[in-house]
């Protein structure tokens, strides 16, 4: 797997959205990932980088869009996104979603928290890890598609594992 990775501000960067849900920031609150809950994304994120080697810093945030071409990545077009501080190499978030059908997640890890994409810094992930070829990283053009990061969520809780990538 490509351990490599450019994540560029516009991919997660939002604000507006025409959905009525979209655009909330939520808690990562566990609960509404339990036994008989749904529907909802419990996103377990692997390989937390540390800041220069040193410590987890910075901001993790993970963000669900409708699996569509119109929403997928697009700016302003997330519905629910949950931020947090790293508190390991490996996390969980629970993000519920409106209605079962499909998806997609985002994670970004701004490491050194500083509210901006660092290229040479910043990771991300996907949904079902898709791989991310050499020269779209290094010319900053990772445009995920939509069909290798989607998955459906039926009414109950969906888990899925995404890999965080650093340059």
């Amino acid at each position: 797997m490509l351990k490599i990775f450019s994540f560029t501000g516009a991919i997660l960067i939002g604000a507006y959205s025409i959905a009525a849900q979209a655009g909330t920031v939520i808690p990562n609150d566990m609960s509404k990932c339990a036994a008989g809950k749904g529907p909802s994304v419990l996103v377990t994120v692997r390989g937390l980088k540390a800041n220069k080697g040193k410590r987890l810093d910075g901001k993790v945030r993970v963000q669900t869009y409708h699996g569509t071409k119109q929403d997928w990545l697009k700016k302003g077009r997330w519905l629910n996104r949950v931020e947090s501080l790293p508190k390991g190499k490996v996390m969980r978030f629970c993000l519920p979603v409106p209605k079962s059908g499909v998806y997609g997640v985002a994670v970004r890890h701004d490491i050194n928290g500083n509210g901006k994409t660092d290229i040479s810094n910043d990771g991300g992930g996907f949904s079902n890890n898709p791989k991310l070829s050499t020269f779209r990283i290094i010319t900053g053009r990772t445009g995920v598609k939509l069909n290798s990061a989607k998955f459906d969520v039926g009414n109950g809780v969906k888990q899925i594992v995404i890999d965080m990538n650093y340059r």
